[in-house]
Formats: structure tokens, C-alpha cells, sequence
């Protein structure tokens, strides 16, 4: 079976065997079989222009593609039984590639113009230091752990991973515990293949939002909605970014568990700045910038449509584009989590009155 497993018993995460399956380096087509295929989400992707990258704008946009997405969908993004929202944002290559600020203030206004209170609300960053210098946490000469108002919940504080909530991998870890006898060493080996899962997204908010930036990225290709969605919403995950091999198993076997899935409502992605070489460590000589806004609910759609504006960066300045095997985008389709094929997008452009291209 391909989809994360949740054992009713222990609350346990257990998806290791796509992972294994991959490793073997086995063609895509021959490890998944059809019964274990998701249906994926619907190729719709709503667009409107920024004016520029103010607080206002963004609160116009936000609002007409939250609205069009609402009455086109039918789910309405409004409090429900547990009265929380998660917002998902990525910090993780410092203020110069981020999500914007004033698109998450925009997105807070609206999620308040439909009934939340702020402390309803609440943000996931991976690293306290990054997330506030990106802007999500004060300085610390001042103290808190808010933003305007919205709790900000670091993730690698330990506070927000539930020992029972994991995902396991088969990946070796740093210390090979079947050439050790030692008892306690054998368990530091065992919890290292762990991966702690962020609790709130998966058991506290009616809604979560992924709200990634972009960059390309040396083992993965393309750094955005998966990876924020995975491996920067989890503990010990680096150890994947240096397989090659692995890494993008995991990214599309995380985003496929179903507690994630359940509540992960759709992605808003900012064409701000992303950068098209060098990431995810930021360098300004390689971003490039659109005065656009997004929001779908296929992440596999957006990653792959953002690889094409990162190749025609690298193209642009003189360099290769990305491979073109991009296993991450393969694996994830063949397990239904989106269409790859951005020929296959209905575009809706979204302004005065909806439109589709």
C-alpha cells in the first residue's frame, strides 16, 4: 500500500514503503500499482495581478482569489468546529526569498472578515532565528512570540511534535546501530530515522494554508509548495536533502498522509521574488520577480509551473536549466497528489469580475 498508514492504536505515522520501492531505482511506472492511486486534486488555478507588493494590494488580491476560489469550490473558508487556521509559511532561506509579510497580514484580514479572531490564527516556521529575520517574530530585544497579534509557533523549539506522530524512513542514520551493542545507542540510532510531524496542522485547525516561496534547490530541483508542506514542517529532515536518491520519496509520502491532506484547504504562492539558481541559500543576483498572486489547491501543478519561470531564469543568465527528470513532481503524481502537466491548467483570471483563460 502507497498511502501513509495512521494506526488507530498508537497514533503512529508509518509510510516507508514507497520510499523503499523508489530506492531501488526501479522506473516510476513499475512500483505504483493503479489501487493504490489517489484521486489528485483539480488542475484550477486562480490569478490576479499586484499592483505592487503593498499591504493594500495584497489584501485586494487575497480577497478576489479567496472569493472566486469559495463560490467556485463550494468550501467556504469560514470557523468550524475547532475554530483555528494554520498558516504555513516559509522562512527557511532568510528575508530575501520568504513568504511576503504583507501577504500573510492581507490573508489574516481575511480570514478575519470571515469570522476569526486573531488568536484563532496561528503561524508554522521551521527556525525561531529565521523566522524572525524574515520578519514573523519581533527582534528579541523586545520579546513574544506573535505577529500582529498571530500566534507564531517555531517548530524546532520541540513544543508542537508529538512523540506518537512520526514519519519513519529506511534511510541509515548517522550512527549504524547493528555494529553497536550498546542499548541506548541503538535507540538514539532508531529515533534518528524519525521525523516528527508539526501536530497543530494535522489535529488542531478546522483549515491549513501553505503559503511557500521559491527556489531551486541542488537534490530536489524545485524548493516550494511540497517542501514547505514537508520537509520544512518537520523535525530530522534535513538528513534528506542529502539524498538524492530518497528525498523526493519522502516529500511527496509526508504530503500524502491523510491527516495532512484532510485539512490542507488549498496553497497561495506570491510571485514577489523566487530564485532561479543558487537556493535555497538566498543571492539576489538570481531572483526574479512577477506582480502576480496564486492560489490552487494542486501543489504539484504550481511546483511544476514554477519550475518553467526558474528554468527561463538559468536560461536567461547563461545556465542550464534543471534536469529533466524531476522525480520529486513524478513521484507525487503517480500517488495523486496533482497534475504535473501545466498544459493542463484551467486558469482563471481573477480581477473585477472572474474569467477564465
Amino acid at each position: 500500500m502507497l498511502n501513509a498508514l495512521v494506526n488507530p492504536k498508537t497514533r503512529f505515522v508509518f509510510v516507508p514503503m514507497l520510499l523503499a520501492l523508489l530506492s531501488a531505482m526501479v522506473p516510476v511506472a513499475a512500483q505504483l500499482p493503479a489501487a493504490g492511486v489517489r484521486v489528485p486534486p483539480s488542475n484550477h488555478i486562480w490569478e490576479t495581478g499586484l499592483g505592487d507588493f503593498s499591504f493594500d494590494e495584497y489584501d485586494r488580491a487575497v480577497e478576489a482569489v479567496l472569493t472566486a476560489f469559495e463560490q467556485s469550490s463550494g468550501r467556504m473558508l469560514v470557523p468550524g468546529k475547532k475554530g483555528k487556521v494554520g498558516l504555513k509559511v516559509y522562512s527557511d532561506s532568510g528575508p530575501g526569498v520568504s513568504t511576503p509579510p504583507e501577504l500573510v497580514r492581507a490573508l489574516a484580514a481575511a480570514l478575519e472578515r470571515r469570522g476569526f479572531e486573531r488568536e484563532q490564527l496561528f503561524i508554522v516556521g521551521l527556525n525561531d532565528n529565521r523566522l524572525r529575520s524574515a520578519g514573523f517574530l519581533p527582534p528579541l530585544s523586545m520579546g513574544g512570540n506573535t505577529f500582529g497579534g498571530i500566534p507564531v509557533y517555531a517548530l524546532e523549539s520541540g513544543d508542537y511534535y508529538d512523540p506518537l506522530w512520526f514519519y519513519d524512513s529506511p534511510l541509515p542514520s548517522r550512527i549504524n546501530s547493528l555494529l553497536l551493542d550498546d542499548e541506548a545507542t541503538r535507540e538514539v540510532s532508531e529515533n534518528e530515522r524519525k521525523s516528527f510531524l508539526a501536530v497543530p496542522l494535522l489535529l488542531e485547525v478546522d483549515f491549513w494554508i501553505n503559503l511557500p516561496a521559491y527556489t531551486d534547490h541542488p537534490v530536489l530541483g524545485i524548493n516550494g509548495a511540497l517542501v514547505n508542506a514537508t520537509l520544512w514542517n518537520a523535525s530530522n529532515t534535513l538528513r534528506f536533502f542529502r539524498s538524492p536518491a530518497n528525498a523526493p520519496a519522502a516529500v511527496a509520502e509526508m504530503a500524502a498522509i491523510p491527516e495532512l491532506q484532510e485539512g490542507w484547504v488549498c496553497t497561495l504562492v506570491s510571485l514577489e521574488r523566487f530564485q532561479f539558481i543558487g537556493g535555497p541559500i538566498f543571492n539576489s543576483l538570481y531572483t526574479r520577480s512577477e506582480p502576480k498572486l496564486w492560489l490552487s489547491q494542486n501543489p504539484v501543478m504550481l511546483d511544476a509551473l514554477m519550475r518553467e519561470r526558474i528554468d527561463a531564469g538559468r536560461r536567461e543568465s547563461g545556465f542550464r536549466p534543471l534536469s529533466g527528470e524531476m522525480r520529486l513532481l513524478a513521484y507525487a503524481e503517480q500517488i495523486g497528489l496533482g497534475s504535473s502537466d501545466s498544459l493542463l491548467v484551467r486558469w482563471h483570471k481573477v480581477g473585477a469580475a472572474e474569467t477564465e483563460l
